[in-house]
């Protein structure tokens, strides 16, 4: 790759950074491994990240963040948005073995960056806590809507679902089987009846 990548070419190796960050996590990865997984060489993925690696995996946690704003504009326009929320949740059920295996790579930043980098499991939390917030606002408006029946605080329920995707990130890769994950989650979601 000669020169500095454009704009495009630069969400292009976030992109493919953010599959490799996603399968081996941060520390596991070295420059080495960026360079082959993307095509730059070292040079040029430090001139166009001038944070280096770490830059380049707090960009692909933020590529998340977008996928997740995504989401949320969905679940907000959505006349069934709790349905929404749970279509989301049972779609890892049939997800593929390689994605099983991954899991979600901010709960994986969670538990890999505690104790070691408090500014990547801050970004991992944050992004975390404001799905979190997504979930208790749907919640509340079902709850005043007659259309969730648990009286469970709405605060509560969101925290649950957070418990809830991240328990499922760990047991995907225990049984990467979408029989069991479905019975699992299905089982879980019940209480958004």
């Amino acid at each position: 790759m000669k020169g500095r990548p454009n704009l495009y070419q630069d969400n292009e190796l976030i992109l493919k950074a953010q599959e490799l960050f996603w399968e081996k996590g941060y520390n596991a990865t070295s420059l080495a491994d960026l360079s082959k997984a993307t095509g730059a060489g070292a040079g040029s993925l430090y001139n166009t990240f001038k944070g280096g690696k770490k830059e380049l995996f707090k960009k692909s946690l933020r590529q998340r963040r977008e996928d997740f704003d995504d989401f949320k504009w969905k679940v907000e326009k959505s006349d069934h948005p709790i349905q929404l929320i749970k279509d989301f949740f049972i779609s890892v059920a049939v997800a593929s073995e390689k994605a099983h295996m991954k899991g979600c790579i901010v709960a994986n930043t969670l538990i890999e960056m505690t104790f070691v980098d408090d500014e990547l499991e801050n970004e991992a939390v944050e992004i975390l806590k404001e799905t979190e917030k997504l979930y208790t606002s749907v919640i509340t408006k079902e709850q005043q809507s007659g259309n969730i029946k648990s009286k469970l605080p709405a605060d509560s329920l969101g925290k649950f679902l957070i418990t809830l995707w991240c328990g499922i990130n760990s047991l995907r890769r225990m049984y990467p089987n979408e029989k069991i994950l479905r019975q699992q989650i299905e089982l879980q979601l019940k209480i958004l009846d």
